[in-house]
């Protein structure tokens, strides 16, 4: 069954995904992009930047963004590569994925222009499979060389996650790895802290992070369980109050609601044979969470106990 697609104010196509227990995800075709995720409670799970700018080329601040093929400027792209900032299709051969039976998934496609290759002269198709369920939001990133020779890239989801107080929130899953400090010119550090807490900006990319990492709102008594597979690294970013105010499309204020930790594969490029295709996997799921009180152990969270 085709998607319901409808144009919003900007007049950008976006596709609504709903399932029965009321939780709902909205799509753009620009970019990609997952700009909202709400839980039965309709409550909203991501956050969009209060000025973010909806209209093309401008990436748009929030939600899911796809960084492809290269974060940040790590490379001779544009900040977070391209991907974010083109017009998706729909995609009407997802194979070998099994075929979404239900209206609560949706499959894009984007395949490199004439345009692209000028900038980046590599052949490729970049898919992704987008998926709700009841307290899930699942995305299957897949990239394919269409080319004859190999193809590298870089490759990250950016999950901008809605927080209520960003000094109340902790992060579980990356004590003791290994992170590149970009506040830092990317030196290289070993995490001492037993969880990751927030007390003025942070940008890192932490190096061969598990398949689960927890996010505890001890405010929201709310705890987002990040899951993935084929992207061995995590981004954490918040621009705090300084960098906040520079950003044209964040408010002061917002950093304080918002937390970015994402799936990423970022040192260690990956590298796909002619017609070789890479698969990635990414589950967002929520526990309602009384940590404050003790009756959830956040590291049962983490290791899958609970």
């Amino acid at each position: 069954m085709s998607p319901n697609i409808v144009y919003d104010a900007n007049g950008l196509p976006r596709i609504r995904l709903t399932e029965p227990n009321g939780s709902s995800a909205e799509v753009l075709l620009y970019g990609g992009q997952v700009v909202s995720w709400k839980n039965e409670r309709r409550e909203e799970l991501l956050f969009m930047g209060s000025k973010a700018i909806w209209k093309p080329p401008k990436a748009i601040r929030g939600g899911i963004p796809v960084c492809f093929p290269q974060f940040g400027n790590l490379g001779s792209l544009e900040q977070h590569g391209f991907a974010r900032n083109k017009m998706w299709s729909l995609d009407s051969d997802p194979s070998p994925l099994p075929p979404a039976k239900n209206q609560s998934s949706v499959d894009l496609i984007l395949k490199s222009t004439e345009e692209d290759l000028k900038t980046w002269p590599r052949s490729f198709e970049l898919r992704l499979r987008i998926s709700l369920s009841a307290g899930k939001l699942i995305l299957i990133p897949r990239v394919r060389n269409t080319d004859n020779k190999p193809l590298s890239f870089m490759f990250a989801l950016r999950n901008y996650l809605s927080v209520s107080d960003i000094s109340e929130v902790r992060v579980e899953g990356l004590e003791t790895l290994d992170y590149f400090d970009n506040l830092m010119r990317r030196e290289r550090f070993t995490e001492q802290a037993d969880a990751i807490t927030f007390d003025g900006e942070i940008d890192r990319v932490y190096l061969t992070s598990p398949a689960k990492i927890a996010i505890i709102d001890h405010e929201k008594k709310r705890t987002v369980v990040l899951r993935k597979d084929g992207m061995p690294d995590s981004g954490v970013w918040n621009p705090w109050d300084k960098k906040a105010k520079a950003l044209p499309d964040l408010r002061d204020e917002d950093y304080k609601t918002m937390l970015c930790v994402d799936s990423a594969a970022i040192e260690n490029s990956i590298v796909l044979k002619p017609f070789e295709e890479w698969t990635g996997y990414q589950e967002l799921s929520t526990v309602s969470s009384s940590y404050c009180s003790g009756q959830l152990d956040p590291r049962k969270v983490v290791q899958g106990i609970h």
